[in-house]
Parts: C-alpha cells; sequence; structure tokens
C-alpha cells in the first residue's frame, strides 16, 4: 500500500511519476539516455543490470518489470533468477560476470570495489565508457528501488508484463510524454 496519502492505495510507479513530473521528468530522460542510449552494452544487458540489482535489493516491483523487460529484450528466460539463487552455471555470458560481480559489490557494500573487480571488466573485453555505464546503471537502481520500497509501490503481477513490453518496445519516451 503506497505511503503517501496523495497516491492511489495500490499505486504503480507511473502514479508516482505523474504525481512529481518537476523531479521525476529529468529522472526518466536519465532512464532513456543511460538504458536506450548508444552504450557499449546492449539494451538486453543494462535491463539485466537492472533486474539484478533489484533483487539484489528485494525490490520485487523493480526486479519483476526489468526482469521481464530484460527476457522480453534477449536474455534468457529465468537466467536472472538463476544468478541471484546462486546458480554458478546461470545463463549469463562470461563476458558479463565480472560486470554483475562489480553490480553485486557496489549495491551491497560501494566501497567493497576493489582495482581487481574493474581490471577483470577490462580484461572482459569492456572499455571505461561500459565501466561507467555500469556504475551509472547499478546507481540508478540503487535509487529507484529505495524510491519505490519508501513510497509502498508494491507489485502487481498484471501490471508487469504491460511495463514489461512497453520497456521493450518503446523504451522509456512513452513514460516521459506522459507527464507532459
Amino acid at each position: 500500500m503506497a505511503h503517501l496519502p496523495s497516491l492511489p492505495a495500490k499505486a504503480t510507479l507511473l502514479d508516482v511519476f505523474k504525481a512529481f513530473p518537476e523531479t521525476n521528468r529529468p529522472l526518466l530522460e536519465f532512464h532513456e539516455a543511460l538504458l536506450r542510449g548508444p552504450s557499449p552494452f546492449t539494451e538486453a544487458e543494462r535491463e539485466m543490470i537492472a533486474a539484478y540489482v533489484s533483487g539484489l535489493n528485494g525490490c520485487r516491483y523493480c526486479y519483476g518489470v526489468h526482469t521481464a523487460t530484460a527476457e522480453r529484450l534477449g536474455v534468457p528466460q529465468g537466467a536472472v533468477a538463476a544468478l541471484l539463487a546462486g546458480d554458478a552455471k546461470a545463463d549469463i555470458p562470461a563476458k558479463m560476470r565480472p560486470v554483475l560481480t562489480v553490480a553485486a559489490k557496489l549495491t551491497e557494500r560501494a566501497d567493497s570495489v576493489t582495482k581487481s573487480d574493474v581490471d577483470a571488466v577490462f580484461a572482459a573485453g569492456w572499455d571505461g565508457q561500459a565501466y561507467y555505464h555500469l556504475v551509472a546503471t547499478v546507481a540508478l537502481f540503487n535509487l529507484m528501488n529505495r524510491l519505490v520500497e519508501g513510497l509502498g509501490i508494491e507489485l502487481d503481477p498484471a501490471y508487469v508484463g504491460v511495463a514489461a513490453q512497453r520497456l521493450a518496445d518503446r523504451g522509456y519516451r512513452p513514460l516521459i510524454d506522459m507527464l507532459g
């Protein structure tokens, strides 16, 4: 149940965006630029990072929407869930494993990322721009997870498919457009 009386009891994140457009419009512009703009990571990989961070944070809403989005964009079904369960054989490309290690460390304890963690990302073939996009995506979803949980936004399983399809098909631009 939403914690703000000005929101519907079963508010979605879209309700929050509409209630506070002055701060959410630039936030959504950042989503669009980071998650759909040019990047060394594919859209699917960026959504997988978002889903993984959200799962680590226990944010069911963001985990559900971004896992479904990542899967619609080509991440193997169940791969993020397997990774979160500690399955060493999760269907995750080897090139993404050091990326997700850094994502986990930044999420769980930001000061735990070491030079060897960063070097492993570079050794996997990623460059400085990729590393920046990784850190920015992790930071964005740590923010989003805290907004969702702090405002009491709950997962509606029926909404997951609708939101994931919209994000997979059109990115974040339609959300920005809904704010006027």
